[in-house]
């Protein structure tokens, strides 16, 4: 009798864990983790980090005074592909949209002004920060 077994979400030829490179959550990771530094050394508070909803999923979620930002990162090594910020499409900001909406109505205790903000940020071949672009109310 042959025995069902479930894939892993490992696989350890393409060193891939849920479908994407490990090289490339460590370079997203990264570029947020730059990101939510230069929040909070501007004067944001965190709220929190990679909530994922329904909808898709909101990198950092802030406070800026009495506004509520929710904030796209992208993070790239080179411009093969553009820049950054270029990655950022009108089907993915509607994606934030509709995700910040959600975590909107199961945090009511959080402000009602709401805001996206993308933050755009390029590395070298050796991960060294060589371009940060922070994009205010991206939606307006």
């Amino acid at each position: 009798m042959k025995s069902s077994s479930i894939q892993p979400r490992y696989d350890r030829g393409k060193r891939q864990l849920l479908g994407k490179p490990f090289a490339k959550i460590a370079l997203g990771k990264k570029g947020e983790d730059l990101a939510a530094n230069y929040l909070t050394k501007h004067g944001y508070r965190i709220v929190d980090r990679n909530f994922k909803g329904r909808y898709g999923e909101l990198d950092i979620i802030a406070l800026e005074g009495t506004v509520l930002v929710f904030v796209e990162v992208k993070t790239r090594i080179g411009r093969s592909f553009g820049t950054p910020e270029e990655a950022v499409t009108p089907w993915k900001l509607a994606e934030v949209v509709k995700t910040a909406q959600y975590y909107k109505l199961l945090h009511p205790e959080l402000p009602e002004s709401l805001r996206v903000d993308v933050i755009g940020i390029e590395l070298d071949s050796s991960e060294d920060l060589i371009y940060f672009n922070h994009i205010q109310n991206v939606t307006q």
